[in-house]
C-alpha cells in the first residue's frame, strides 16, 4: 500500500494538491512542480490553490454556484471547495496560472480530508493537463464552424440561383430544391422534397422523359418543358440536368436547373414580329426608293428636255454670225448663266439624292495625281483668271498615286477649286498643296485667302442647302457642293476637313490612301483625244459626211440643225421615229448616228439593238444624245453598246468633240468593211457632265 501510494503520490502525470482546512498548500507533488513550474518550497504553508488559479474563472463559478445554492459564495478558495464540502462530487474544469505566467487548462477533481472522528482537516485537488482535450476541442469547433459556413455558402450559392434548382434521386423523387422552384411551383421546400418531380410540369411524361435521359446519357441540355403551380400558373422552361455521384462514383441521382424563359420566349417572338414589321418597312423604302429613282430620272428628264433647247439656242446666238449687238449679247450672257446655273442645281440635288440612297457607283483604282491636279487646273484656270486670282499647283518630281475613282476625284477637286476662287479676295490666290502622311496616306490642300470662316460657320459646313449667309451676295451658289463633295470623299474612303481664320482665309483638305503604281498592260486601241480630228474640208475633198440625228423633239431637232449647219464637212440626215430612223440608215448608211432614247413606239435601245444586228449598220458607230442623265442611265447605255451617251442640255464644245471622235472611228473601221465593236468601257467612254 505505501509503494501504491508513493507512486501515485510521485506521478509525474497527475497534480496532487493537499491543502490544510484553511486552504494553505501543505502537499504540491511532483506532477504539479512539473506541471506549473512552481517548486513544493516556493508554495507549501504559504498559498492556496486559489492563488494560482484564473481569477476571473473563480469568480464565474463563485457566481453560479451562488444561484445554483441560492448561498453566496466567496470568489477564492470557497468556490473551489464548496460542492466537496458538501459531499457532492465535484470535477471541473480549472485554468492554472504557471510560475512563467502562461496557463494550463485542467481537469480537477476536488475531496476533502476528514480525520476519524469526520471532522475536515484539509482538501486535496488532483488535477489532469487538459491542454492537448482542449486543442482538439477547438480544432474540432473551428472545423465545425467552416462546415457550417462552406454549407452555408453552398446553400446561399443555390439559393442566389437565378434558375429552379433540384436534385432527384434514382427514381425521380425530389431530395432537395431551392427558393426559386417553389416560386414556379407555388410549393413549400418541404411540399416538394419527396414528391415526384414530373408531378409539377403540364406534361409528366416529358418531365419523367427528361429526367431518364440525363440518368442513361449523363447530361440533357436545353429540354423544352412547362412547370405549372398550384394556382395554374404555367411557366415555360429550359431543363438541364447532369447526374450526381457519391465518393465511391456510385450513381445518385440527377441534379437539375430549370431556367424561366417565358421573357425570351416573349422578346423572341416580338423579335419575330420586329423582324417582319422591319422586313415590310425595309420593302416599302425599297418602293420608295425605287420611287424617288424613277421621279428623279423623269425630273432630270422633263427638265433637261427644254433646258436643252434654252442653252443650245443661246449658244447659238452667241456664236451668230453676224455677232449679237452689246445689248443683246449681255441678254444673251444671262439667259446661258442661269441656264447653266440651273443645270449644276438639277446636277447636284441629283447628286446628294443619288448618294444618299447609295446608288453612286465607285470604281476606285491606282491614279497618278498630278494628271488629276493638272487636268484640274486646266479646266479651273479659265475661271480665275476672270477674275484676277493667281493659281498655284505643286511641281511633283516624284510620281504619286492615289486610291481613287478618276472621275469623283477630279468633282471634288474642282469644287474645292471653283469655291476658293469664287470666295478669294480680288487679285488673290489660290494654292494647291500636298503632304504625305503617316499610314500610307496623303492630305491635299486647296488654300486661299478670302475672307474666311468663324468658327460658327466651320460647324454649319456640309449641310444641304447651307450657305453660311451668302444667300443675298454675289455669288452664285447652292449650298449642295460641299455636302455632295465630303459624301463623294468618304466614298472613296477618304476624309476631309477644314481650317479657317477669320480675315485670313480658309484651307479646304482631302485626305485619301496611298497607292502603288498600276502595271503596264497593253491597249487593243489607245484613247483619242477628245477634238484631236476635227474635219477640215478642203475644195476638191471627198464628199460631205453624214450624221443622221434620230429625235422626235422638233426644238431639239432644229437646234441640232443649225449646229450642224455651222459644219461644212457634214450633212444632216433626221428621222421622228425609231423606226424610220432604222430605215433611213439601212439605206442611207450615214457615218454616224446620233440616237434619243426616249422616242415613241420603239426606244433608242430597241432601235440600238436592231442596227447593231443588221450587217448594214452593225459598223456604224451610234451615240446617245438623251435628257436620261442619271448615272444609272448612262451606264446602261453604255453597257447597251452607245459609242458615246452624251446628256442634254448639250454643251457645243463637248457635243462637237464626241461627234469628231465618233466620225474618226467610223473613218477607221467602217471604210474597211469590218463591223464595229460596240463593246466599251466605261472608263474610256464616261462623259463628265460637270
Amino acid at each position: 500500500m505505501g509503494a501504491l501510494q508513493d507512486a501515485i503520490f510521485n506521478s509525474p502525470n497527475f497534480s496532487i494538491i493537499a491543502t490544510d482546512a484553511q486552504g494553505l498548500i501543505q502537499i504540491f507533488n511532483v506532477g504539479a512542480e512539473r506541471m506549473l513550474g512552481y517548486d513544493a518550497a516556493d508554495v507549501v504553508n504559504l498559498i492556496s490553490p486559489a492563488d494560482i488559479s484564473d481569477s476571473e474563472e473563480l469568480a464565474a463559478k463563485a457566481a453560479a454556484l451562488s444561484a445554483e445554492f441560492n448561498t453566496p459564495v466567496a470568489p477564492g478558495f470557497d468556490a473551489l471547495i464548496f460542492k466537496a464540502m458538501r459531499n457532492l462530487e465535484d470535477i471541473y474544469e480549472l485554468t492554472y496560472i504557471r510560475r512563467d505566467g502562461s496557463r494550463l487548462q485542467a481537469i480537477v477533481s476536488v475531496a476533502v480530508l476528514r480525520d476519524a472522528h469526520g471532522v475536515v482537516i484539509g482538501c486535496l485537488l488532483i488535477g489532469t493537463d487538459n491542454t492537448a482535450r482542449k486543442q482538439v476541442e477547438a480544432e474540432q469547433a473551428l472545423l465545425g464552424q467552416r462546415l457550417r459556413d462552406q454549407q452555408f455558402y453552398t446553400r446561399s450559392l443555390i439559393e442566389a440561383n437565378i434558375d429552379a434548382l433540384i436534385t432527384t434521386d434514382l427514381n425521380g423523387i425530389i431530395s432537395d430544391v431551392n427558393h426559386q422552384m417553389e416560386e414556379i411551383t407555388g410549393c413549400t421546400r418541404d411540399e416538394l422534397i419527396g414528391a415526384p418531380f414530373k408531378n409539377y410540369f403540364t406534361e409528366p411524361a416529358a418531365a419523367e422523359l427528361a429526367m431518364k435521359s440525363a440518368l442513361q446519357t449523363g447530361k440533357v441540355s436545353n429540354f423544352e418543358l412547362t412547370a405549372i403551380a398550384k394556382d395554374g400558373k404555367e411557366t415555360e422552361v429550359s431543363y438541364n440536368a447532369s447526374t450526381i455521384y457519391d465518393r465511391e462514383r456510385r450513381l445518385q441521382g440527377v441534379f437539375a436547373s430549370a431556367r424561366d424563359v417565358t421573357e425570351y420566349k416573349l422578346f423572341e417572338q416580338r423579335l419575330q414580329n420586329n423582324n417582319i414589321e422591319l422586313e415590310l418597312a425595309k420593302a416599302i423604302a425599297e418602293k420608295a426608293n425605287r420611287a424617288k429613282s424613277e421621279f428623279l430620272s423623269s425630273m432630270s428628264h422633263e427638265l433637261r428636255t427644254p433646258l436643252n433647247a434654252v442653252l443650245g439656242f443661246a449658244q447659238l446666238m452667241a456664236s451668230d454670225t453676224p455677232p449679237p449687238s452689246e445689248n443683246q449679247k449681255l441678254s444673251i450672257d444671262q439667259i446661258l448663266q442661269a441656264g447653266w446655273y440651273l443645270l449644276r442645281l438639277i446636277n447636284e440635288i441629283l447628286d446628294l439624292a443619288m448618294i444618299e440612297s447609295g446608288k453612286v457607283s465607285i470604281s476606285k483604282e491606282s491614279i497618278l495625281l498630278s494628271d488629276v491636279l493638272l487636268d484640274c487646273q486646266a479646266m479651273i484656270e479659265p475661271q480665275a483668271q476672270t477674275r484676277g486670282i493667281n493659281m498655284i499647283f505643286p511641281t511633283m518630281d516624284i510620281p504619286l498615286y492615289v486610291f481613287a475613282d478618276r472621275t469623283r476625284l477630279k468633282q471634288v477637286m474642282v469644287n474645292l477649286l471653283s469655291n476658293a476662287i469664287k470666295y478669294n479676295q480680288q487679285e488673290g490666290s489660290v494654292t494647291v498643296e500636298y503632304v504625305v502622311r503617316a499610314e500610307n496616306r496623303i492630305r491635299i490642300s486647296v488654300r486661299d485667302v478670302g475672307k474666311g470662316l468663324s468658327p460658327d460657320q466651320v460647324g454649319q459646313l456640309f449641310q444641304p442647302f447651307n450657305r453660311l449667309g451668302q444667300d443675298a451676295g454675289n455669288e452664285e451658289g447652292t449650298g449642295i457642293g460641299l455636302v455632295v463633295t465630303k459624301q463623294l470623299v468618304e466614298l472613296m474612303g477618304g476624309v476631309i476637313g477644314v481650317e479657317s481664320n477669320v480675315g485670313v482665309g480658309s484651307v479646304f483638305w482631302v485626305e485619301l490612301s496611298l497607292a502603288s503604281a498600276p502595271a503596264l498592260h497593253e491597249d487593243g486601241l489607245a484613247d483619242i483625244p477628245t477634238g484631236q480630228f476635227i474635219a477640215q474640208p478642203s475644195e476638191g475633198a471627198s464628199p460631205k459626211r453624214s450624221l443622221l440625228y434620230v429625235e422626235d423633239n422638233p426644238a431639239n431637232l432644229a437646234l441640232v440643225e443649225q449646229l450642224i449647219a455651222r459644219r461644212s464637212d457634214l450633212r444632216l440626215l433626221t428621222a421622228v421615229d425609231a423606226h424610220l430612223g432604222i430605215a433611213t440608215a439601212q439605206s442611207s448608211k450615214p457615218d454616224v448616228i446620233l440616237m434619243d432614247i426616249n422616242l415613241p413606239g420603239l426606244s433608242g435601245f430597241g432601235a440600238l439593238k436592231i442596227l447593231a444586228n443588221d450587217p448594214l449598220t452593225a459598223h456604224i458607230p451610234v451615240m446617245a444624245l438623251s435628257a436620261n442623265a442619271m448615272p444609272r442611265d448612262i451606264e446602261k447605255g453604255l453597257d447597251a453598246g452607245f459609242f458615246r451617251y452624251l446628256t442634254k442640255p448639250i454643251k457645243v464644245n463637248e457635243f462637237m468633240d464626241a461627234l469628231d471622235l465618233a466620225l474618226h472611228h467610223a473613218k477607221e473601221h467602217g471604210l474597211s468593211g469590218k463591223k464595229v465593236e460596240l463593246e466599251s468601257t466605261r472608263k474610256k467612254n464616261e462623259v463628265e457632265l460637270n
